[in-house]
């Protein structure tokens, strides 16, 4: 007497298992790569460094990439168009960074250095503006410290610094995050802006600021295709213009990125 079903059974079972075998091996058989690459690029409404408009306030465009190694050491390049007028010819932002990322518990640490370079600043024989800070930061869950110092020239545009050394100069970012969850977040920072010697900042009324504050409140949406778009409303307690434009107002900056 025939048996039916029971060599369609057994050939299902053994195909099924092969494949579980197969899934398995090829898992086994490629551990996590040593080396991580990511690319991040986006449109801006506004370019705010610290508070201060660095487009004119007008778009931006942004992107750089970021190469990450296991043991925590990583390297990075981010750009981004800025105002000529405020940077003496200059119309790109080029920002290279290195350092090192860790945990402790469950604290995470990064320390690092980050030079900004502005191409083509020291047109018609003016000085090269230039900046190269070091930093230190801390984490816990989705809240950050970040304390950055300067060990050069600061930033020396006109209209905004003058020339010379920053002299103990240093800048506090507070920052966190929310997630509200279907895709929604809320995002906040602070920042605190030291600053000694030269580096002073020039009011609109003359008056010379050693430090200042700039806050942002946003909300952030994700969507499933890993796009992000945000509305963020961005302040300073300081008056400084560019030209007949204040450039350290509040303002509603609108954007949309994503990291790939």
């Amino acid at each position: 007497m025939t048996r039916t079903g029971t060599a369609p059974k057994a050939l299902l079972m053994g195909m099924l298992i092969a494949a579980a075998n197969g899934a398995w091996a090829q898992d086994a058989a490629a551990p996590a790569p040593d080396w991580t690459i990511t690319g991040n690029a986006g449109l801006f409404s506004d370019y705010r460094f610290r508070g201060i408009s660095q487009t004119d306030k007008k778009p931006a465009f942004q992107g750089g990439f970021d190469i990450a190694h296991s043991s925590g050491f990583y390297l990075g390049n981010w750009n981004s168009n800025i105002d000529s007028g405020l940077y003496q010819g200059a119309n790109l932002e080029m920002d290279f960074y290195g350092g090192y990322k860790g945990t402790a518990g469950p604290v995470a640490y990064d320390l690092g250095a980050i030079h900004y370079y502005y191409p083509n600043s020291n047109k018609d024989g003016a000085p090269r503006i230039k900046n190269t800070e070091v930093y230190v930061g801390v984490g816990y869950s989705t809240l950050s410290a970040k304390l950055y110092y300067p060990i050069g020239d600061f930033f020396s545009a006109e209209d905004i610094v003058d020339d010379g050394e920053a002299g103990g100069s240093y800048y506090l970012d507070l920052s966190g995050s929310y997630d509200l969850g279907g895709g929604f977040g809320l995002v906040g920072h602070v920042g605190y802006q030291k600053l000694k010697g030269s580096a002073k900042l020039t009011e609109s009324d003359g008056d010379r600021k050693s430090n200042y504050v700039d806050w942002k409140l946003g909300g952030t949406y994700t969507f499933a295709n890993g796009f992000v778009a945000g509305l963020s409303y961005i302040d300073t307690n300081i008056d400084v213009k560019s030209g007949d434009r204040d450039i350290t107002d509040s303002t509603a900056l609108l954007s949309l990125s994503k990291t790939f």
